[in-house]
């Protein structure tokens, strides 16, 4: 479905999240005052400490944090990174004892099942009035702010295909052709949010009864369902598996390494979801962990955002599209509401288990 910026606004129907709290400036550092007692002297001098929960990729993570650290030297962060799913899961299972401060580059359909059960605490980072108003909450504080869009692509091992004697699949509908039986590796999506945001667009796009239909012939050619979006990508690109269903950056990841792939967007358009950060509810709340969420969508990381991604949340001077990305590549995007996404996951995921599960790799 062809779209372009002045129709994104109206395609993101994210809508009835409620309004938190007002933002907050970091404590003060403690008084240097003779009378402070010598815990608070002890408490002033501990090193600064934030959690945070990612889905990102590790060698983005990396990369992302170098601005951070060198800003900011005396605040030690802790990553616990997963998958999109695993991470969901977590997060969810720590609900009444939270570990993390920060959520950094979660799908906002996991924020938004999140922001339902009351997990995220409203918070206005310093520039968010830059970021797109369909990328953020809606509440007058948002309780979550998206940072880019990484959507479904189809990466294909020229090689192997030739081997086969087999034409390179430009959409959904030649992924099911008999041809591809055995062929094909794509996510779990419980376990990955490349995964689900696959499934939740076939079921938008095609409706229930005929997105279930075509994935029963889809699970016919599958060989393998993984427990990381990025990984079909990578059995594509060794050969391990011909077809991988993932998404673009990890696609064009490889393909930049020299492997023998093609990055191909399907068609009928590709399923997508955000990037987001927000702040955990919990009994105490850092000042380091909204320093880190100001961070989180300032110049340096969003620069850094768009080598990996074509849609960003701040329009900024300097944006590009990434080599290997459509010229317009809002448009490549199908017609989707995230909040139907978040409302409909824990039932689409029970049905997909149910069904196609048994292809799924043995977990970690």
């Amino acid at each position: 479905m062809k779209m372009n910026w002045k129709s994104l606004a109206s395609m993101l129907l994210i809508t009835g999240l409620l309004a938190g709290c007002g933002t907050a400036k970091p404590d003060s550092a403690a008084s240097n005052s003779s009378q402070a007692s010598p815990s608070a002297n002890a408490a002033a001098k501990k090193p600064a400490e934030i959690t945070v929960y990612s889905a990102m990729e590790e060698e983005q993570i990396k990369t992302y944090l170098t601005s951070f650290k060198s800003q900011n030297p005396t605040i030690k962060v802790n990553i616990v990174r997963d998958s999109t799913g695993i991470m969901t899961a977590k997060l969810i299972a720590e609900k009444e004892n939270p570990q993390a401060d920060v959520i950094w580059g979660l799908a906002a359909t996991s924020l938004l099942v999140m922001d339902d059960q009351k997990m995220l605490e409203a918070y206005a980072p310093k520039g968010v009035d830059q970021v797109l108003p369909e990328f953020k909450d809606k509440s007058s504080i948002p309780k979550w702010v998206g940072i880019d869009i990484w959507e479904t692509a189809i990466i294909v091992n020229k090689v192997e295909m030739e081997k086969r004697h087999l034409a390179i699949p430009q959409s959904y509908e030649d992924l099911a052709k008999p041809e591809y039986k055995g062929l094909v590796a794509m996510p779990n999506p419980a376990s990955s949010g490349t995964g689900y945001l696959t499934v939740n667009a076939l079921i938008q796009l095609y409706g229930k009864d005929k997105a279930w239909t075509y994935m029963d012939k889809l699970h016919d050619n599958m060989m393998v369902y993984t427990h990381s979006g990025s990984k079909p990508a990578k059995m594509a690109a060794s050969g391990e598996v011909p077809i991988g269903i993932s998404y673009g950056y990890s696609g064009i990841l490889e393909k930049k390494k020299g492997s023998p792939i093609e990055v191909i967007f399907p068609k009928e358009g590709s399923g997508w979801d955000m990037e987001a950060n927000a702040l955990v509810k919990k009994k105490d709340i850092k000042p380091e962990a909204k320093l880190f969420l100001d961070w989180a969508i300032s110049a340096e990381p969003m620069m850094e955002y768009n080598k990996n991604y074509a849609i960003l949340s701040i329009k900024q001077e300097g944006n590009k599209i990434p080599d290997g990305y459509s010229k317009d590549p809002v448009s490549q995007l199908t017609k989707l509401d995230l909040y139907q996404a978040a409302r409909d996951r824990e039932s689409v995921l029970a049905d997909w288990a149910k069904k196609y599960d048994s292809k799924s790799e043995p977990k970690k």
